[in-house]
């Protein structure tokens, strides 16, 4: 082989020297070019069939493939998976929040529309898809806790994802710290410890969403420490992969919940501060440079953004039918689903004419959705405080349809309430008068104030009492969202404001609650101090017919017969998406007080639990506990590290290096993203104005426990001096897991509920008097 070499070698040094050769001028010296120039080609035929014998030897030997199996990961995920997976159907009950997410799953398997304010909606198409893959129809009775599923509900796949989402996340620690240059023992500590965490298996082997969110927040961390390693060459198929599925997961974190976003914005700060110090490289060109920023760019903002919205565009795509929770929407997002108001909206003459006979919804749903509304009860002449109104006809919002919504579009110098033939559409800055249609009334407004808006003034639809109080009743139209100043009025897609042409007060939706007098529906009023554009003014036309009388009793025959159908109008899915995106951000849910709701503080030091489920004859029950010795010692070592960094940095400040740079570093590193996702992931609740539960508190924990052994290895080596003080710090770690261990197996009948306890029992696992474990009484 090694005389092959040679022979190539020399015969390349021949080849350039022979075809650099300029051809000789004599006759002698030309023979002599020639001749060597056809040994040169019987060499190159000779290496030719080297080449030729080589490849025929290569192609009868064995093609063998090697690769490194870290038995380790291997042996963590085995363990992970025996102990989320065990006895995943059981209990075959609706335990806790699985009757809040389950809903939502039958309503994907039935495609229709429904909205969740507390979520992105990857979270729920995960759970949905275990449903799918286990063929489930969605007929279930979501009611109540405790409910025996029925023979139709496959619990095993609705569970598999979250579970195994928790198992994955075992071998994951592992990889995360051995990623961050710790040792393998250090590695293995922190999988065990995410291993016996009793509420992290808890939460993981039920149809919740906290387990999925774990998993990506860490997918996400380990992701950038692989992009991060010296291993991969800068833009290598490797070095993409990592870095593409870092900003993956981060946009899977939030799609799971919005709290992932907290470790995104994370993951983005630590990747910033690498890419200043990148850019600070002089042995970098300025392209290169400027390529690894952009790649970061690409990958950690335009990706995960992108991703974000897929998911949104998959669960628009899927729900695709009328649902219960439509009315939330705007009339546009209604009438694109299938069924609901697009039977109703169908077929609608599209332009707003004078005569038109239209119901106005208002664009905003706070605190309910509501249609313009007017009835023959009027303003109570004095009012509780003693003010006085004007005694006109009530005008409200009604969360409701009714017959009382309708609303008819006149022109102020014509007295027809038909529409002409060929219609006359009203356009933007048109002024018209709206007639209810029900009482014949003009909606009306004047200085008179509101009933519970005394800085407004009111509104009504005019009474001639004949006391020199003239009607006030034209108003303006402004098409907000027009093209151009010409724009036509148009059902649905106009959103549009009426300004009062005497006053230039807006009609505005307060969304107070009137009182008795009021039918407890919402205040309407004329806001004279309108500062710029707030939805609250919008109105839109959600139900609209040409109308064809003049007289009053064939127009209220028309009124109470159901609109024409046959045509659909669609919208497009960047205006569904903003639509769905912004209703998530700005609806608020529900923020009543829970039975186990509980406050941020009461997390560190586990002063509260939850009772997931109860045997419905014995007194077996699942609990959301944690591992006490984990939980206190996590919030232990995250202090240690606190202080500790901050001896270290003082000592740094006066130039006093006491840890080698590599290892303060790796340090710092670790504390950045460990020390960091705990607080990212803990700290913004005590900003939120919002029912907190425990489990809130299981991704910051998860960071938690990563950094536990870290802060213990960091110890063992650099704070323990002697062979004497490493061995028996050696040993009291071993007796502190075993403690660990043992609080594990002490509440693990409480985690899994497949063991029925005498009340003694339960009684003896009560450590705190703030647990609510339950106990028959028989």
């Amino acid at each position: 082989m090694g005389n092959r070499a040679s022979s190539r070698s020399v015969g390349g040094a021949e080849r350039r020297a022979v075809y650099s050769t300029p051809p000789p001028t004599d006759l002698r010296r030309t023979r002599a070019w020639g001749a060597a120039l056809r040994g040169l080609e019987e060499t190159r035929g000779l290496h030719c069939s080297l080449l030729f014998y080589e490849m025929l030897e290569f192609l009868q030997r064995p093609v063998v493939v090697t690769a490194d199996v870290n038995l380790n990961v291997v042996a963590l995920t085995v363990v992970g998976l025996l102990s989320r997976l065990w006895r995943l159907t059981y209990p075959r009950a609706v335990v806790f929040d699985e009757v809040y997410y389950g809903q939502y799953i039958s309503l994907y398997m039935k495609r229709v529309f429904f909205f969740d304010g507390s979520g992105p909606p990857l979270g729920h198409m995960l759970l949905a898809l275990g449903g799918y893959l286990g063929g489930f129809d969605g007929n279930f009775v979501w009611n109540r806790i405790g409910a025996e599923y029925s023979s139709n509900v496959p619990v095993q796949s609705l569970r598999l994802l979250p579970a195994l989402a928790g198992a994955l996340s075992v071998p994951m620690a592992y990889q995360i710290v051995w990623e961050l240059g710790f040792s393998h023992c250090a590695a293995v500590g922190a999988a065990l410890l995410m291993l016996i965490e009793n509420a992290l298996i808890t939460q993981s082997r039920l149809m919740l969403l906290e387990s999925a969110l774990i998993f990506f927040n860490l997918l996400a961390v380990l992701s950038y420490l692989k992009f991060n390693s010296r291993k991969h060459r800068p833009f290598s198929p490797s070095w993409w992969l990592w870095l593409m599925l870092t900003g993956v997961a981060c946009a899977c974190a939030v799609g799971i919940k919005y709290m992932g976003v907290f470790t995104y914005l994370l993951v983005l700060a630590v990747a910033a501060v690498h890419t200043w110090h990148l850019i600070g490289d002089r042995d970098l060109s300025n392209v290169r440079v400027l390529c690894h920023v952009l790649a970061r760019a690409v990958a950690l903002l335009v990706v995960p953004v992108v991703t974000y919205v897929l998911f949104f565009y998959v669960h628009l795509t899927l729900l695709c039918r009328s649902g219960p929770h439509d009315q939330i929407m705007s009339s546009a997002f209604q009438a694109s689903l299938e069924g609901g108001l697009a039977r109703i909206t169908q077929g609608q003459p599209l332009e707003v004419a004078y005569g038109s006979q239209v119901t106005l919804k208002s664009a905003s749903s706070r605190p309910v959705p509501c249609w313009l509304h007017s009835h023959q009860s009027t303003y109570p002449i004095m009012y509780s405080n003693g003010r006085g109104s004007s005694h006109q006809q009530q005008v409200t919002c009604y969360p409701f349809k009714d017959v009382n919504n309708w609303w008819i579009v006149k022109d102020p110098g014509r007295h027809q309430l038909e529409v002409s033939n060929p219609p006359r559409p009203v356009r933007h800055g048109d002024v018209v008068q709206l007639v209810h249609g029900m009482t014949t009334r003009l909606l009306n407004t004047h200085d008179v104030a509101a009933p519970l808006s005394p800085h407004a003034q009111e509104v009504s639809c005019y009474v001639d009492y004949n006391v020199s109080m003239p009607a006030q009743s034209l108003w303006r139209l402004d098409v907000v969202n027009r093209d151009s100043d010409a724009e036509t009025w148009k059902t649905i897609l106009s959103e549009v404001r009426f300004v009062h042409v005497n006053t230039s007060a807006i009609l505005k939706l307060s969304g107070a609650h009137l009182p008795d007098w009021g039918f407890r529906q919402l205040e309407v009023v004329g806001e004279k101090l309108s500062r710029g554009f707030h939805e609250s003014t919008v109105w839109t036309v959600e139900e609209h017919r040409y109308g064809r009388s003049q007289e009053q009793k064939e127009r209220e025959l028309e009124l109470h017969s159901p609109a024409q159908t046959d045509v659909s109008r669609n919208l497009s899915f960047l205006a569904r998406f903003s639509e769905l995106q912004w209703r998530m951000l700005t609806v608020r849910s529900d923020d009543s007080e829970h039975k186990y709701s509980s406050a941020p503080l009461d997390w560190v030091t586990l002063d509260t639990s939850i009772a997931y489920w109860l045997h419905p004859r014995t007194s077996a029950q699942i609990h959301l506990l944690g591992n006490v010795v984990i939980w206190a010692s996590a919030g232990l070592a995250t202090a240690l590290y606190a202080l500790l960094s901050c001896w270290y940095l003082l000592r740094r400040r006066r130039n006093i290096h006491d840890l080698p740079e590599d290892s303060w570093l790796r340090w710092a590193l670790a504390g950045a993203l460990c020390a960091g996702g705990w607080a990212a992931n803990y700290l913004p609740f005590f900003l939120m104005e919002k029912t907190l539960f425990l489990y809130h508190y299981l991704p910051a924990l998860a960071f938690q426990i990563l950094l536990l052994p870290v802060v213990l290895q960091h110890i063992g080596e650099h704070l323990c001096r002697s062979e004497l003080q490493k061995s028996l710090f050696g040993a009291l770690v071993v007796a502190w897991f075993s403690a660990a261990c043992r609080v594990f197996a002490m509440l693990r009948p409480l985690t899994y509920g497949d063991t029925s306890l005498s009340p003694s029992e339960l009684q003896a696992l009560r450590w705190r008097e703030s647990w609510d474990i339950l106990i028959r009484k028989h």
